[in-house]
């Protein structure tokens, strides 16, 4: 009976979010418990699941009276309980986040929970139609967040991103319509064994299928050049919308390349369409360095680190083009480490923003002074995420370099010491960008007057609350300051920065002082002025991505499994 587990970890968030619309007739604040409760109750059935998986290995489930390949079918194993357990996880913290950082209300809720249900379903399906469905669950729930906060500047990332996500998730349908048509089957492990059966991986209809597919994804993950809806998008929807989005939408769509290239495709498939695995792995060398380097551009701190999952992403697509056994669990260890990172790394800035209104880099000067943890744990995250060991942003990077080495020396030519290249340099401008946060947080204003910003700063307002330079140009390469982003009335939320210096020089004698915002609260445990729950939540993301970074041989011996099926 523990099959009945992969049902109910989808259908319980999907009976939930009708709940809040429903009862909301009658009761105005009931979204909240129902959403708390929901998401508490896909963290345990994900444990479950996952604790089955690390006794029994390897189960499903058949959805009504039809077995497959006919019938619907629910999978886990290591690589889908892993990123299951991600999902809920990071679901039930973003929420608890939402509770002090906004957007509330039962319409909220509801599509709150509507995600989650989307992206369980993503993880678990072994349906490539079914995938379709979950992909457009998560899609139509993640635009109507973005704009939550009802804002003209998120609600124009909303419809850049619907506009890109549904070409995306078309192009994914005509895939599968194709290799529907070359199989006559929709079951992932079905389809496989078809391909070879009816087909052929030369095949003209395979080839395309598998083209149109990586290509959905590709807008979905926001590979380069495809990625121009991700940046707005996550600047512009609210705070614990872009922890969630960041953390998990991209992620599972990442996971869904891995699963359709290796379960369906095969590693076989690779070999036998080098032209095709060679533009997957243009397309993300590509990526990673076009992410890094408008990454390092930027001031604003949630465009610089959206343009920096372009980066990152780049990295698992180019794990999956190598067919390599080392570079693909780089990618597997990669993408759970990255959505850790990036969901830390953007309730850390939500928390700063929250508390003392800061959403640049320049307003950042010595901010660990008053917010020492806070800091602190943003700077433990950043260090991951360039791959400083120990850290699971360092063995992600590791097993991809030495995947694609080996991936040379088996005689797979030039590309692989290629990608190991880029990688390096990515790594270089990650910690160009990471060190110059570092550098504002802990040593901008040393040695002035009351330690932040002395006379020259005396003509700033305090954090959240700048004056503008008239003479000065946006740092972020031409895009919108944050002076037009309408807030919509999120709480702690201020977007009317202090424009930088074109030269990006954010010399210490034109710090400004950080200050707390009105309201701001007053935890008695630690002299930070931010709410203590996302807090603690912070400190613990950024303790486990460090306590990963020490478990590299924990994690190959878990995706194991999954990594010998694939290159048996």
């Amino acid at each position: 009976m523990t099959d009945v587990l992969l049902p109910l970890a989808i259908a319980v968030p999907i009976v939930a979010a009708t709940l809040p619309i429903a009862l909301g007739l009658r009761y105005d604040d009931v979204g909240w418990p129902i959403a708390a409760v929901a998401t508490t109750a896909v963290v345990g059935i994900a444990a479950a699941i996952v604790a089955e998986v690390a006794v029994g290995g390897r189960f499903t489930h058949a959805l009504g009276t039809y077995q497959p390949p006919i019938g619907i079918e629910l999978v886990a194993d290591r690589l889908s309980a892993a990123v299951l357990a991600l999902i809920a996880v990071v679901s039930l913290a973003t929420l608890a986040f939402s509770r002090v950082a906004g957007p509330r209300g039962n319409p909220f809720y509801a599509a709150y929970l509507l995600l989650v249900a989307g992206l369980c379903g993503m993880a678990l399906t072994g349906d490539l139609f079914n995938m379709f469905v979950f992909l457009e669950i998560v899609g139509i729930t993640t635009y109507a967040l973005i704009a939550a906060d009802r804002s003209g500047a998120s609600a124009y990332a909303s419809l850049k991103y619907l506009v890109v996500g549904t070409v995306g998730a078309s192009l994914y349908l005509v895939g599968v319509g194709y290799a529907f048509l070359a199989t006559g089957t929709l079951n992932m492990v079905d389809m496989r064994e078809q391909i070879l059966a009816q087909a052929s991986y030369t095949d003209p209809l395979i080839q395309a299928s598998y083209a149109l597919i990586v290509a959905g994804l590709a807008l979905k993950i926001a590979l380069f050049p495809v990625h121009a809806w991700q940046p707005d998008a996550y600047q512009r929807a609210p705070d614990a919308v872009t922890a969630v989005v960041a953390a998990l939408v991209s992620t599972t769509s990442a996971y869904a390349l891995i699963r359709v290239s290796y379960t369906v495709f095969t590693v076989d498939f690779l070999a036998a369409n080098d032209a095709i695995a060679t533009g997957l792995l243009v397309v993300s060398g590509t990526s990673i360095l076009a992410g890094s380097v408008l990454a390092a551009m930027q001031s604003d701190l949630k465009r610089m680190f959206a343009y920096s999952s372009v980066a990152q992403f780049g990295m698992i697509g180019a794990a999956v083009a190598l067919a390599n056994e080392t570079a693909l669990l780089g990618g597997i260890v990669h993408l759970i480490g990255h959505g850790l990172l990036k969901f830390g790394l953007f309730l850390g800035v939500g928390t700063l923003a929250l508390g003392y209104g800061i959403r640049r880099i320049e307003d950042a000067a010595s901010a660990a002074r008053e917010a020492p943890f806070t800091a602190g744990a943003i700077a433990l995250l950043g260090l991951g995420l360039v791959g400083i060991p120990p850290s699971v942003g360092f063995l992600g990077k590791w097993y991809i370099g030495v995947g694609a080495v080996e991936s040379t020396m088996a005689g797979g030519g030039a590309a692989g010491i290629a990608v190991a290249a880029v990688i390096f340099v990515s790594t270089l401008f990650t910690l160009s960008y990471v060190a110059r946060l570092i550098e504002r947080f802990y040593f901008a204003g040393v040695g002035i007057p009351g330690g932040h910003g002395g006379d020259a700063a005396a003509g700033h307002g305090s954090a959240g609350g700048h004056d503008n330079d008239p003479a000065g140009v946006a740092a972020d390469g031409g895009h919108e300051s944050d002076e037009d982003h309408e807030s919509g009335g999120e709480p702690g939320r201020d977007d009317s920065a202090a424009v930088a210096d074109s030269s990006g020089d954010d010399a210490s004698d034109e710090a400004a002082p950080v200050t707390p915002v009105e309201g701001a609260p007053r935890p008695s445990l630690v002299p930070d002025r931010v709410p203590p729950a996302s807090l603690a939540v912070l400190i613990l993301t950024a303790l486990v991505t460090v306590a990963l970074g020490f478990g590299g041989f924990a994690l190959f011996e878990w995706f194991g499994p999954y990594l010998t099926e694939v290159f048996a």
